[in-house]
Parts: structure tokens; sequence; C-alpha cells
């Protein structure tokens, strides 16, 4: 094995200076609370409907895995915003930051009116790809169709949430986002078990509780930036100007591999789902009651990644390419330290977290103890490649590469493995979640050459000034 050049621990270590941890997390902190924040609303839904059924327990698990999905359109949209953003900060123009956001918004919008509109009539197809139970079925369409419509909200606070993050103020959108999930819950306890003279609505109440929240939230946001007059405040103007062929080329340019990446990945997710639907309505429920802890528990991670990917279009915008590199390894030892923190937390607290979820049987409940045990060494793996994936590599305009990588581990690999372990071998629901997690292995390899290479270092907006 090739030994680690001395020269470059050192050069590592000379960029491991106060102000890059400094700034690292200022802005992880910040975007790690509003993952935490956007993760929760689904493990919210998740636990108070866990008071009523295991049967709304699996609905809302596939319906909030659905709704991920088409979230996840919009997050390859608003991340092309977001580091195209980030070097026009760093290159200190501010009016191609300011067309860039609101083109990010308007491609954001289009495409939330095109998602509501087919998950109005394909809901119950979704729901059938991974529950046969009619019970399931008939409540994640009902919540799948509702909740569709807070799209268009989440449309305009990623995009916006870009922005700032790209400017190093990811605070504000933060506080946004809890003022969001506060009114949520409250919403959420009011509609599910009818309070304040509401009807007991149960999921359909989740579902409303989310639209309404979303709404609300949006209005506040947006009456921050009229009062701030804020730089990020897009108008007509700067629509019009980010409308012009170049531009709106060059984004769609972008916007295409890394929203084509995010799509197959997140309906690898979803096929996972499928996969684990095959084992029972059990494995499933242990499933739903799982996949928002995970996402909570990989927030923390995401804000590494993010900040990472901050600095680096920062630091490429303004031309520090050597820089860029040795930060970057940096980067990715935070990443895993943060992450083997976290594992270690989410091991010692399992059986807390699980005593909140009343309505499961002794034998969900034991199911969701294992694979509790099994997502604290998954998101060990998912560390590395993670952070210079969603963060590093993509900050530096190599979209092409993740989207390449992304496709041939999660869906020639990684997928096939498992379905053939759940529906060929009928492997108990335990294995089949455990070969959730084999696609990691071949990202470390390739995400690793790839970053040493360099060739993922790219100027976008150079040319543009």
């Amino acid at each position: 094995m090739k030994e680690v050049s001395p020269s470059l621990i050192r050069n590592v270590y000379n960029h491991a200076n106060g102000d890059f941890f400094r700034r690292l997390f200022l802005i992880a902190i910040p975007i790690t609370l509003q993952s935490i924040l956007l993760s929760s609303k689904s493990l919210i839904d998740v636990f108070m409907l866990g008071q009523l059924s295991e049967a709304d327990i699996a609905a809302v698990g596939v319906g909030s895995r659905a709704i991920f999905f088409t979230t996840i359109i919009l997050t390859g949209i608003t991340t092309t915003g977001a580091l195209l953003a980030a070097q026009h900060w760093g290159a200190k123009d501010n009016k191609g930051l300011r067309e860039t956001t609101a083109l990010t918004w308007l491609t954001s919008t289009f495409s939330s009116v095109v998602i509501i509109f087919l998950l109005q009539f394909f809901a119950s197809f979704v729901m059938q790809l991974a529950s046969k139970d009619p019970s399931v079925i008939a409540l994640g369409v009902e919540y799948i169709q509702i909740t569709s419509w807070s799209m268009l909200a989440i449309a305009f606070t990623a995009s916006l949430g870009a922005g700032f993050r790209s400017i190093q103020q990811p605070g504000i959108s933060t506080f946004f986002s809890g003022i969001g999930i506060a009114l949520n819950i409250l919403l959420n306890w009011v509609l599910i078990f009818g309070y304040l003279g509401f009807p007991a609505l149960g999921i359909k109440g989740a579902a409303i509780a989310t639209v309404v929240s979303s709404i609300i939230e949006v209005g506040l946001f947006y009456l921050y930036l009229i009062m701030k007059s804020h730089l990020l405040r897009f108008g007509i103007k700067d629509i019009i100007q980010s409308l012009q062929v170049d531009k709106f080329k060059s984004f769609i340019g972008l916007a295409l591999p890394t929203t084509t990446n995010f799509l197959l990945w997140a309906g690898g997710l979803f096929a996972y789902t499928a996969i684990m639907g095959q084992t029972g309505t059990e494995g499933l429920a242990a499933f739903a009651v799982v996949t928002p802890i995970e996402a909570v528990s990989l927030s923390f991670l995401m804000g590494i990644a993010n900040a990472s990917g901050v600095l680096v279009g920062n630091h490429i915008g303004a031309k520090e390419y050597d820089k860029v590199y040795y930060q970057a390894i940096l980067m990715m030892v935070v990443g895993f330290a943060v992450t083997l923190m976290v594992s270690i937390t989410l091991y010692f607290s399992k059986e807390a977290i699980l005593d909140l979820f009343t309505a499961l049987t002794a034998d969900t409940r034991d199911l969701a103890d294992t694979f509790l045990s099994i997502l604290c060494v998954g998101i060990m793996l998912r560390s590395i490649p993670t952070t210079l994936v969603v963060g590093i590599l993509r900050a530096g305009g190599d979209v092409k590469f993740c989207l390449y990588q992304d496709v041939l581990t999660q869906w020639f690999f990684g997928i096939p493995i498992a379905a053939l372990g759940a529906v060929y071998f009928g492997y108990s629901a335990e294995i089949v979640y455990s070969l959730f997690f084999l696609e990691t292995l071949f990202k470390w390899f390739a995400s690793v050459y790839r970053l040493k290479s360099k060739k993922w270092i790219n100027n976008l907006v150079e040319a543009k000034g």
C-alpha cells in the first residue's frame, strides 16, 4: 500500500489554520440544524402517527419517501444554483449572484407545478410499488396528494436557502425553517388528534399541517427579504436577465446532470423501500421508523459536506486552487470524525428513541432496534463518499463524475443485490437492510481517486467575470 507523503500531510496541516475551522463550522452548524429541521418533518409525522397504528406508520413512511423523491428534483436544481452562487460570491459578482438565485427559484417553481400535477394522478401507483396492503395504500395516497402542494413552498425556501449558504449566511434560512417546524408540530398535534375544537384527521391532518406550515414559513421569509432589502431579494429585472440564452444554457447544462444524479439516487432510495416492502408490513413499518432517524443522523455529515461545498466554491471563484485541494482533504477527515461521534451517540440512544413509538408491536420494535445497530455502521461507511460527492467534487463542477458514480454503484450493484436477497433468496429483513449499504464500499475508492486527480477543480464563472 502506498504511504501517505509527508509533504502532503505538511501541506494539509498548513491549511488547517484557525480561520479554516471557524469558517467551516460557522457554515456547517446552521446547515446541520436546517437539515435536521427538514428531516424532522417526516420524523414528526412518523412519531405522532406512531401513536395510532402500524398501518399509519407504514403509509407515511412510503408516502414521505415519495415526497422526498420529488423534492430531490428541486434539490438538484438548487444545488446547481448554490455551486454557481458560491463562485459568484467568491468572485465578488453580486449581480451574477442575484440572477442565479432568481433563475434557481424560477426553474424550481416550474418543476414543482409539474410534480404536483403528476402526484395527483399517480399517487396510487406509487404506493402500490411499495405495499400490497389496501389500508396502507389508501392512507398513503391521501397523504401524498395533499402533501405534494407543499412543493411550491419548498421551491422558494430551498432556492433562497441555497443563496444564503453561498454567501455564508445559512443561519437566516435555518431560523425560518425552525419556525416552519414549530408550526408543523403544533398543527400536527391539533389536526392529527383533534384538539382545540378541530376534528381528529389522522394521517390527513399530518399532510394538511405540512402544507399550511410551509405556506406560513414562505410568507415570513419573503417579508424578511423585503424589510431588510436583502442582497438576495431579486425582482422581475433579475429574472429577465437570468433568462438570457447563455446564462440559461450554462445553468441547465449543470442542472440536468446534477438533477438526474439526485433523481436516480432518490429513485434508488425508493427502490430500497419497495424492496423492504417485499419482506412484509412489519419490515416496512420498522424501515419507516428508522428512515427519518437515518436522515437526522446524516444531517451532521450533510452539514459538513455542504459547508465544504461553499468553501470550495468560494476558493475556486477566487482562483485559490492549491487551497481548494488541501482543504478538501481536511474537510474529508472532519466529515469522518463528525460521523463517528454521531454513530456512537446513536448506538447508545436507540432504546430511548424506540420508546417514543408506542404503537409498534414487540417484534417490529426488535426489528427496528436491529436496523438502528446496522445504521450505526452504515452511516460511517457513507461519511467519506458523502463529503466528497455532495460537497467537494460537485462544488468544483464535477457533476458528471458524481452522476456516473451514483448510477453505477446504486443501480448496477446495490439495488440488484438487495432485490435478489429479498425476492429470490428470501433473506430476512435484517439482512436485506444490511445489503442497502454495500454500494457505499465502491464509492469510497472511486471518489477518493477522483479527489487525488484534481480534475474536479473547475472555475465555472471565470468567463463571466
